[in-house]
């Protein structure tokens, strides 16, 4: 049987043969058309009579393609035979996806079509019932506000990793859904990815990042002051605030050393980096500088030994800091900075001056020779040292935020602790700050009245031989019975005045002073000299005439010490705890 010629009387096939030909398919060979026709074999006619129907089907699906648009990129089988988008059953591919499947229709959300994965995990929902009804968790997920700004604005919505109570994390897409395809009462599908376990492994990256900030903000509060000492001349408060959630714990600290005499180092200062680390090195050096504030060293050699041992610490840390020293005999401050940020004084009335030289590089580069400056603190005045976290902004320069706080120092008033919480609420800190910060608050309060005559002073200066010893003794006692002390005390007084006189007379050289000072704490008693070498407490043996001096001060006195004067001599110094002052009634 000739299939070609058979073929050729069957429904569609000439319509088909001119597509092929108006598509510009390649003619027949010449005589194709010409060739008689053989006659049927008996044997083949079963086989011809397959092919013919095989033919015939595939005539018709051709003819029903070339209808609907053949040929396109969405459309059915091409020339290869390859499947399209329109012979795949979508219910049945919906059905089988892992991800949750609702479509719903119209204003009120009708279920439509729910897939198994979404039955399997919400339970069974009756078809036709309206969302807010049929699915809690829909509600619960907030979804339905979604649903309807999907119908509203045509537009897909997304919201990420919404949990379900009692069951899984879900990253939810809602998308228009036309079934007639004009826009006359359309539908939403509702796409579900189950991120359960994204969400979980998330949530304990956040469980773990919070403990290692509250481990480092632990250890950052515990390697501060607890309790701030607060000199007899000074009123000093001081506030550390981390950084919000999102920023690791700095390196952050301050201090208050008290040296004797009246003397009060002051410290600040900032450990780049951030976490544990910063922390632990910032430890370190707290501990160190007041290692070194105990040698009562100026502020510049503090800082120099700072450097090398910083560099020993961790070579790839570097800090800044500021360590100043408040003598309230000279009324100022001397201090030296270490790539820190300038202190800031403000006057009794109100001016702002910035301690602006020396600075020195930070401490950890090495290769410096620091120097230490002087600012003036009178009664009355209040200073401030801060850390960058205070004044340094994204996106703006440093100087302007100096000169902001600068600003709100000068309308600042109260006591310590008023001015730093106003400092902190003026530069905008708030809990979720991007960086740490400290501020220390130092007045030095002008005293009138009944307070006043608590603090006084007075001093000799020891001119001539040994006869300056019974003038300082004379001196002593006239001064320490017109502060009104006990005979008890005004006895030791005079003794520990007499003693270090005799010693500055036998071991050191001219200048000479005596200078006597009470507070309403204590009672100081300092001699100062030419000679730097300073004197150490010895055990004189029985025969021995001299060595007793310092030893008979240490055994009366509270506290006693020595230091090397910036021009050159030394100090000797020796303090006496005053008894408490009766409560006065109100």
């Amino acid at each position: 049987m000739n299939f070609t010629r058979w073929s050729a009387r069957l429904p569609g096939t000439q319509r088909r043969a001119a597509a092929r030909i108006d598509r510009g398919s390649v003619p027949a060979a010449r005589g194709e058309y010409d060739r008689r026709p053989e006659p049927p074999s008996p044997d083949s006619d079963a086989t011809d009579a397959r092919a013919a129907s095989t033919a015939a089907k595939r005539a018709e699906r051709a003819e029903s393609n070339e209808t609907s648009g053949a040929g396109s990129a969405d459309g059915p089988a091409d020339a290869h035979g390859t499947p399209t988008l329109e012979q795949f059953a979508v219910r049945e591919l919906l059905g089988r996806l892992p991800a949750l499947v609702a479509l719903v229709h119209g204003p009120e959300h009708r279920i439509t079509y729910l897939n198994d994965a979404y039955s399997a995990a919400f339970g069974h929902r009756p078809i036709g019932a309206p969302a807010a009804e049929a699915c809690p968790e829909l509600v619960e997920l907030g979804l339905l506000p979604l649903m309807d700004q999907v119908l509203r604005g045509g537009k897909q919505r997304t919201v990420k990793s919404r949990r379900v109570q009692g069951g899984g994390s879900y990253t939810i897409t809602c998308m228009p859904a036309d079934p007639a395809g004009d826009g006359a009462e359309s539908g939403v599908l509702v796409f579900a990815a189950d991120v359960t376990d994204h969400a979980e492994a998330a949530e304990r990256l956040r469980a773990s990042e919070r403990r290692h900030r509250e481990t480092a903000v632990t250890l950052q509060r515990s390697l501060l002051p607890q309790e701030l000492e607060q000199p007899d001349d000074l009123r000093i408060a001081a506030e550390y605030r981390p950084g919000g959630t999102d920023a690791a714990v700095g390196g952050d600290w301050y201090d208050v050393i008290t040296l004797g005499a009246g003397r009060s180092a002051l410290v600040i200062g900032d450990v780049m980096g951030r976490g544990v680390r910063a922390a632990a090195v910032m430890g370190q050096l707290r501990t160190a500088v007041r290692a070194y504030a105990r040698l009562d060293l100026p502020p510049h050699e503090v800082l120099q030994l700072l450097d090398g041992l910083a560099s020993e610490i961790d070579a790839t840390q570097i800090a800044t800091c500021v360590y100043a020293v408040h003598d309230p005999n000279e009324g100022q401050l001397v201090y030296a900075s270490a790539g820190h940020l300038p202190i800031l004084v403000r006057d009794a009335d109100g001016v702002v001056h910035r301690a602006e030289e020396p600075t020195g590089p930070p401490l950890g580069t090495g290769g410096w020779l620091h120097t230490s400056g002087t600012i003036a603190l009178p009664p009355g005045s209040l200073a401030v040292l801060y850390t960058d976290g205070l004044v340094e902004r994204r996106g703006e320069d440093i100087d302007e935020g100096v000169a902001a706080l600068e600003q709100a120092l000068a309308g600042a008033s109260g006591s310590p602790q008023v001015v730093c919480d106003r400092l902190i609420r003026s530069l905008g800190v708030t809990a979720e700050h991007d960086d740490d910060v400290a501020v220390l608050v130092l007045q030095h309060p002008a005293r009138a009245g009944a307070d006043a005559e608590l603090f006084h002073n007075a001093a000799l200066e020891l001119l001539g031989g040994v006869e300056a010893a019974p003038r300082a003794r004379a001196f002593a006692s006239g001064v320490l019975a017109s502060w009104r002390f006990p005979v008890e005390l005004c006895d030791l007084g005079v003794l520990a005045a007499s003693e270090l006189v005799a010693n500055s007379l036998q071991h050191g050289t001219p200048p000479m002073r005596l200078r006597l000072r009470r507070t309403d704490r204590r009672l100081t008693i300092e001699v100062t000299d030419g000679d730097d070498n300073l004197p150490r407490r010895r055990r004189a043996e029985s025969e021995d005439e001299a060595g007793r001096g310092i030893s008979i001060v240490a055994t009366i006195a509270s506290s006693w010490g020595s230091r090397r004067t910036p021009g050159g001599g030394k100090a000797v110094w020796c303090e006496f705890a005053l008894p408490d002052r009766p409560e006065q009634p109100a």
